[in-house]
Order: C-alpha cells, then sequence, then structure tokens
C-alpha cells in the first residue's frame, strides 16, 4: 500500500485504483504512528473513548485560557454574556475576547442563567473539564464546523428556549438537553460530508451503515465524553440512560436529509393544532425542530454575521472537492470552486432549506418578535445575495464579450502571424 499525506491532514491508502482515505476523527495526539492495525482503527471510534483516551485517567487536567486574559477583555466578554439573548449577538468577536474559547464560556454561563447547576447538583469543576473535552474535539482547522460554529448554534438556541410559546412548558432536563445537543451537534467533524465518507469507504460509514454517519458520530462522542468526564455518575443510572438516548435523537435530527420528513411532521402538526407541549413527546419534537432552526440560522443573522458564515462553509465545500479532485473522484454537488458561487449556493440553501423550515418555526412560535426579525433577515440576505449573483453574472457576460474576436479579426491576426 502506497500511503499519501497531503496538506489536510489526510492519509490515503491506496487499494487497488480506488483511494480510500482514513481520517484521524478523533484528534487525538497520544495515538503515535499512522493508522493501520484494526487495534489502532478500534482507538479511534468513539464506544472506545472511554477505555483507551482518557485525558482525566491520564492525570491531565485541561485548563483552558480564559483566566490568563487582560481584565479589559474579560470585561468586555462579560459584557457581551449580559446581552446572550439578542439575536445580533456577535460570536465572532465574542471568540476572539475569550481567546478562542467562546463554547466553554459561553456553556457555563448559561448552565448558570438556566440553574442547571444547582437543579442537578452538578460539580462546577467536572462541568468545566467537559465543557473543555467538546470544544477540543472540535477541529481548529475547519472553517465552519469547528468550536465557534458550536457556540454560535448553542446560542441561537438559548435564544429559541426563550421563546414564550417553548419556555413555558421546558423542565430543567429540556433546557440541559437542548444546549448539550446544540454544542455536541458536530463534534469531531471531518470537514467533509457523508458522501464523501461512503464513496471513500471511511470505516465510519461501514460502521453506521451508510445512515447518519456523522451524526452518529458526533452522538456517540458525546456520550464517550459524558462518560469520561463522570459528569452525571451521581444520577440514577436509568436518568443518565435516558439523557444520552435524548442526546442521540436531537443529534441525529440535524441531518439534513431528514429535513422533509420534519417539516412534514411539523406541518401535519400545526394543521391539525394538536401539539401538546405538557406532552414530553411533543416538547422533544419542538426541542428537534428548535435544534434543526439552531443548526442553520446563519442565513436568518445580521448580514455581515450572515455573510461570513457562508463564505466559511463555502470554502469547507470548496476544500473537499480540491479533495475529491486529488483523488480523482467524482467532485460532490456545490463543492466545485469554478462551477458554484458562493451567492448561488446561498440562493439555493435558503429557497430549499432555510425558508420553509423558518417560515413553519415562526407559525409555531406566534410571530413573535424574534422570528419576525430572523425572516427580515433572511429576505435581506437573500436579495444581497442575488444581486451579488447578477454582478458576477453581468461581470462574466463582460468579459466574455471584451475577450471575443470577430471572423475578420481572427483572420487578420493569422495572417500577421503567418510568415
Amino acid at each position: 500500500d502506497a500511503r499519501v499525506r497531503g496538506q489536510t491532514g489526510v492519509v490515503s491508502e491506496r487499494r487497488g485504483s480506488y483511494p480510500f482515505i482514513d481520517f484521524r476523527l478523533l484528534n487525538n495526539t497520544t495515538l503515535s504512528g499512522e493508522i493501520g492495525t484494526k487495534k489502532k482503527v478500534k482507538r479511534l471510534l468513539s464506544f472506545q473513548r472511554y477505555f483507551h483516551a482518557s485525558r482525566l485517567l491520564r492525570g491531565i487536567v485541561p485548563q483552558a485560557s480564559l483566566y490568563l486574559l487582560d481584565e479589559d477583555y474579560l470585561g468586555q466578554a462579560r459584557h457581551m454574556l449580559s446581552k446572550v439573548g439578542m439575536w445580533d449577538f456577535d460570536i465572532f468577536l465574542f471568540d476572539r475576547l475569550t481567546n478562542g474559547n467562546s463554547l466553554v464560556t459561553l456553556l457555563c454561563h448559561l448552565f448558570n442563567v438556566h440553574g442547571l447547576i444547582h437543579h442537578f447538583q452538578l460539580d462546577m469543576v467536572t462541568l468545566h473539564r467537559f465543557f473543555v473535552m467538546v470544544q477540543e474535539d472540535y477541529h481548529s482547522q475547519n472553517p465552519y464546523h469547528n468550536a465557534v460554529h458550536a457556540a454560535d448554534v448553542t446560542q441561537a438556541m438559548h435564544c429559541y428556549l426563550r421563546e414564550p410559546k417553548l419556555a413555558n412548558f421546558l423542565t430543567p432536563s429540556d433546557i440541559m438537553l437542548g444546549l448539550l445537543a446544540a454544542a455536541a451537534h458536530d463534534v469531531d467533524h471531518p470537514g467533509v460530508n457523508q458522501p464523501f465518507l461512503i464513496k471513500t469507504k471511511h470505516h465510519l460509514a461501514s460502521l453506521y451503515q451508510n445512515v447518519s454517519v456523522l451524526e452518529n458520530h458526533h452522538w456517540r462522542s458525546t456520550i464517550g465524553m459524558l462518560r469520561e468526564s463522570r459528569l452525571l455518575a451521581h444520577l440514577p443510572k436509568e436518568v443518565t440512560q435516558d439523557i444520552e438516548q435524548q442526546l442521540g435523537s436531537l443529534i441525529l435530527a440535524t441531518d439534513i436529509n431528514r429535513q422533509n420528513e420534519f417539516l412534514i411532521r411539523l406541518k401535519s402538526h400545526l394543521d391539525n393544532q394538536d401539539l401538546r407541549l405538557e406532552d414530553a413527546q411533543d416538547r422533544h419534537f419542538m426541542l428537534q425542530i428548535a435544534l434543526k432552526c439552531a443548526d442553520i440560522c446563519n442565513p436568518c443573522r445580521v448580514w455581515e454575521l450572515s455573510k461570513q458564515w457562508s463564505e466559511r462553509v463555502c470554502e469547507e465545500f470548496y476544500r473537499q472537492g480540491d479533495l475529491e479532485q486529488k483523488f480523482e473522484l467524482e467532485i460532490s454537488p456545490l463543492c466545485n470552486q469554478q462551477k458554484d458561487t458562493v451567492p448561488s449556493i446561498q440562493i439555493g440553501f435558503m429557497t430549499y432549506i432555510v425558508e420553509p423550515l423558518f417560515e413553519r418555526w415562526a407559525q409555531f412560535t406566534g410571530n413573535t418578535p424574534l422570528s419576525e426579525n430572523m425572516l427580515n433577515h433572511l429576505r435581506r440576505n437573500k436579495a444581497k445575495w442575488r444581486s451579488l449573483l447578477h454582478k458576477q453574472h453581468s461581470s462574466s457576460r463582460s468579459n466574455d464579450h471584451s475577450g471575443q474576436v470577430t471572423g475578420s479579426q481572427e483572420q487578420t491576426l493569422n495572417e500577421e502571424e503567418t510568415p
């Protein structure tokens, strides 16, 4: 087998003429050498984390660098947290002010604000360690699927949990599940999508039988970290088992391939007016919808934030396309930088994915100020992308026209070049 390591940190094993691309999905520096043996591959699987990769068992306590920051920066971060429920919250600025610890800092604050630490009798040191583990298992080299995205989704989830239609019925368990699922919903994301893992015969695709591959991995990784940290070890076993299963149900709902399934069910509930939020099952369904909204809410943010997220996600798409081209694979939809422009990708995403979901969410909430605000941003942002797309087309036509040579001009040029 010939092995090739590219700039992306991907290891390729050529078996015959077909490339098998194996990602170091669990970014654990304690594993030395290349991945080749079955034993080493098993160490990458999320359910093996507790036995093979425990930071705590090695006696290493992760330390966040938040408290090493300048007092002025800490003051600004604290000020921002006082407005964490505002929709124009700038997660990029907050991440800079916390020295890259936006997810840990945000979670500590929200667990305190919602009274979860007291209600579940959580040990603060253990809680902080768990949050650091989650944050560290995101890949900072991903332009989009990184810890800042997780923090952004968590902040959005906090906003949705405060919507009166939902907030009036939520239990502390619902709130904790919602925040944990938001924070960990993309943990250990490799920066490529499910079809890529399937066509490169990645072991995770085989493990989860090509169904919700990434989402299953995010969930199992989260459970591994929960057990490793022993955050919930003081709770009855049946309670922790229920939390683990509900976390899985929430995270698996973020699979974009299940979008229509959830939209049809939500539409049916709204049309029939049969949602009973006193019922735990209906509350859980709406938590799934809230997480789905939080996960794709970027087009509903103010333009300055929305544009940054759009460029980041497209950059991640293009990196996948470059990788596919490098290994002579068919380039996936939206991943061809030469054909798929940021405006065209965003317009399609808004039209077919975002708008239908957020229109139903607004219907559920009763068109609250937040829902109206999000829809207004969505429409304005879509109009801006349409304008940018029009300018691109106009520029392209202009370049084509200026580059054209008429038949007579071509004949003259040929004659001049003929000796």
